[in-house]
């Protein structure tokens, strides 16, 4: 009775222990099992998405240029992750949030370097730069002073009316002793600008060209090129076809360019992931891939979602690569710089 009495006082007071977080986590995993078998479809939509991205490649074009249209798009896969996360959460479903790191690591794994890392770097001994201007540009002369505000060693447009040349060649005549006019395209540079020639790409009409410019480290082939329109249409999807020939017609000119230099100025009207510009992106670098800081998206210029005008290089150093401000054009400019001298 003494020792009943004991035990009793002893323990007065004396609670139970309270759980560790842990412990009420495993607790709660164990007693709901419908933390488990809730979102369930979530899941799926996040191994779908997985699957468009790692094999993305293997879309096929033959319906509506499928596979083009959504690696296009690619990087914008990203916005449905946070979706998909307060889904998750909002469904208090474990397996839904699991399945989602899936699509989050392949995301990352593609873009993560570009969305959180700064390529771009000091030095370089070339500048350029690239402007779709816009066929209805209303200030050539403006639109013109914007882009040589970059300080490029060579400037290049596209879209140029024939009407309008001239307003072009009068804005840049001051920087630009040099240049070259070839259809809608045309190439203004600091430096001489000799062997200029139009370049065929399939269109009937030129809309690609090639020079010579020899600069302080020794001769550059420049290339500018404007690759044909693309449209996404209801009942016939992705028309691409003509931008595709085109794009194959450039990739063969320059696989036979003898000068180990190389730089290709333009609108492309498709991204680096689109695998129907593989006859150019198969041995050219992107800048903005090599040297850029973000996505550098330049289409369209009021809401950029695209990288459709590049600045592609063979045989030189990507330094830079960076957006310019918007000017009286449905494009943004685009500028980038290059290392031509070892060192």
């Amino acid at each position: 009775m003494v020792q009943a009495y004991r035990a009793d006082t002893e323990n007065a007071g004396v609670g139970p222990r309270p759980d560790t977080r842990l412990q009420a986590l495993r607790r709660r995993l164990t007693s709901d099992r419908g933390i488990w078998r809730r979102g369930i479809i979530l899941a799926l939509c996040s191994v779908l998405l997985t699957l468009v991205m790692v094999f993305h490649a293997e879309i096929p074009n033959a319906i509506g240029n499928l596979g083009s249209l959504i690696e296009t798009f690619l990087p914008w896969f990203g916005v449905l992750l946070p979706l998909l996360l307060v889904l998750g959460l909002v469904r208090r479903s474990a397996t839904a949030l699991i399945a989602l790191t899936l699509p989050v690591a392949v995301w990352l794994n593609l873009f993560g370097g570009l969305l959180f890392a700064d390529k771009s770097g000091t030095g370089g001994d070339f500048t350029v730069a690239t402007h779709n201007v816009n066929a209805g540009n209303p200030d050539p002369a403006g639109t013109a002073q914007q882009v040589a505000g970059s300080d490029a060693d060579v400037v290049a447009l596209q879209e140029l009316p024939s009407g309008k040349v001239a307003a072009y060649e009068d804005a840049l005549a001051d920087r630009y002793p040099h240049h070259s006019v070839q259809g809608t395209v045309g190439l203004w540079s600091k430096y001489p600008v000799t062997d200029s020639h139009p370049v065929d790409i399939k269109l009937g009409w030129t809309r690609a060209m090639r020079a010579t410019v020899t600069t302080p480290e020794g001769p550059v082939k420049v290339y500018v090129a404007h690759l044909p329109s693309v449209r996404v249409k209801l009942n016939a999807g992705f028309t691409a076809n003509q931008r595709d020939d085109s794009a194959d017609a450039l990739g063969e000119a320059i696989a036979d360019e003898p000068l180990e230099r190389v730089v290709l100025l333009g609108d492309l009207n498709g991204t680096m992931n689109d695998r129907s510009l593989n006859a150019v992106t198969a041995q050219m670098r992107s800048t903005q891939g090599a040297a850029g800081d973000g996505f550098g998206f330049s289409w369209p210029a009021s809401s950029p979602m695209a990288r459709i005008d590049q600045i592609m290089v063979r045989g030189v150093e990507p330094m830079a690569s960076w957006t310019l401000p918007a000017t009286d054009s449905d494009h943004l400019p685009v500028a980038a710089r290059v290392r031509l001298g070892a060192g």
